[in-house]
């Protein structure tokens, strides 16, 4: 995300703030007029009550689209995402090599396994957690703050299969949130397998992710 912001800058497609904003409200209202005049990402250096900086409208025009996603661009990325869904098992000896490249594409997709990361350097588990963040109330009759743009992390309990998404995180207490997941997403789905065994669904969730991840979690692909 650090590395996605310094790009940006160099590219005249974030202007940071130093003015003191309220994330009760004030900083959506900013981001609103923003967003539709198709203006930059936005860095609020100074939020108030938190210390902790707030990016908003990463993705709020096609050129910063575009460096999301790299030198392939927005309508090619989503024309090697049909191919791959549309992709039918190859039957015949060429149809088999010409499916080669494809294969070589999905295994570097496979996560690597590693045994620690900047995200584990430092671990609270008690005093200020939550109330550290500078989670936002983005709209007058909204029931509090939210987090707006977390990972979410779940396993399919049959499967096993992992499923990341997208989904904002109502902010109730220091250590409590509620999770807003639509009926059709893959989340809620997880968690309904499990409510009718009477079982607690495991969730892990991730702020401050790679861009690209960001984005691929927002992505509304078929179930699994």
């Amino acid at each position: 995300l650090r590395e996605f912001l310094d790009l940006l800058k160099r590219e005249g497609e974030l202007h940071e703030v130093s003015a003191e904003v309220d994330p009760e409200l004030e900083i959506t209202e900013i981001y609103d007029r923003v967003v539709k005049e198709e203006g930059p990402a936005l860095l609020f250096r100074r939020v108030k009550g938190s210390e902790i900086p707030l990016a908003i409208n990463l993705f709020g025009s096609r050129k910063r689209m575009n460096l999301v996603l790299g030198s392939d661009g927005v309508e090619e990325t989503a024309q090697k995402i049909r191919d791959f869904l549309d992709a039918k098992p190859p039957e015949s000896f060429l149809e088999k090599l010409a499916f080669l490249p494809k294969l070589k594409q999905l295994d570097a997709l496979n996560p690597k396994i590693v045994s620690s990361g900047a995200c584990q350097e430092i671990v609270r588990e008690e005093g200020p957690m939550l109330d550290l963040l500078p989670a936002q109330k983005c709209w007058p009759k909204d029931g509090g703050k939210f987090i707006t743009f977390p990972l979410v992390i779940t396993r399919d309990p049959e499967t096993g299969k992992r499923n990341v998404g997208l989904y904002r995180m109502h902010v109730y207490d220091n250590r409590t949130t509620g999770m807003h997941w639509q009926i059709h997403k893959d989340g809620a789905e997880h968690y309904r397998r499990l409510k009718q065994k009477g079982e607690r669904l495991e969730v892990a969730c991730v702020l401050g992710a790679d861009p690209l991840l960001l984005f691929s979690a927002a992505c509304p692909l078929p179930y699994g």
